[in-house]
């Protein structure tokens, strides 16, 4: 059990400039955590860090988590507080839009999605694993498209379905780290309206509903798995 009264905590999030990365980040300055964020918009990302930084330290640091340059630089953030309690792992793209057969997919493209939704993540838990202590908690946001057959998701439903196995053989490797590979469900957010080009996704639920559940595994005490954001909560 994580118990923020007694210590400040670290955790990294990728994404934060938006959408679920965004309303975490808020969750957790609000709780008093250490918070290093990064986003590929750097206007974005400053905009979030200086709400957050009205209530705890963050520290912004822009650029492409599939950038080794960049994942260095979180890591050399991330040693100045000596270690890591939390990675999420959020940043993703979805492809092109409108998404494309996988018959008619641009291979350039689809290698593109791998690098960010699949490599990075992993790439930047090892970069980070020098910081992640026993108990430390690896949150990787992935999807329904990673495991059900979703007409025009096969890009984006691949990746994360090779990220979730990932995560599942990361877990056995290192069982004593929580390692979560978390489906946060449909949201109203800006990639997901991408997804569905000229749709009205105002149904939607806001990505804030989704944070409860996520909440829960990084305070909790859940074994390593899959779950449904919106189920815990």
């Amino acid at each position: 059990m994580v118990d923020n009264a007694t210590s400040v905590k670290t955790a990294v999030i990728t994404g934060a400039s938006r959408g679920l990365g965004r309303a975490l980040a808020r969750q957790l300055a609000r709780q008093g955590w250490t918070l290093i964020i990064d986003a590929r918009g750097a206007q974005a990302l400053e905009a979030v860090r200086a709400e957050l930084a009205q209530q705890t330290e963050v520290v912004a640091i822009p650029g492409d988590v599939a950038d080794s340059a960049h994942r260095e630089a979180l890591a050399q953030a991330v040693q100045r507080f000596g270690s890591l309690d939390v990675l999420i792992n959020n940043a993703s793209v979805l492809g092109p839009s409108p998404q494309p057969a996988l018959l008619e997919y641009p291979l350039d493209v689809l290698e593109q999605v791998y690098r960010v939704n699949t490599l990075a993540p992993l790439a930047l838990i090892q970069q980070l694993q020098p910081f992640l202590q026993a108990g430390a908690r690896i949150l990787n946001i992935t999807s329904d498209a990673a495991v059900e057959g979703y007409e025009g998701w096969g890009g984006y439903g691949s990746s994360k379905a090779a990220l979730e196995q990932l995560s599942h053989i990361l877990s056995v490797e290192k069982s004593d780290w929580r390692v979560y590979w978390v489906d946060p469900g449909d949201m109203n957010t800006e990639m997901h309206q991408a997804a569905f080009p000229g749709e009205d996704i105002s149904d939607r639920p806001l990505p804030e509903t989704s944070v409860p559940g996520l909440m829960r595994l990084i305070e909790g005490d859940y074994p390593s798995g899959r779950y449904a954001a919106r189920t815990l909560a």
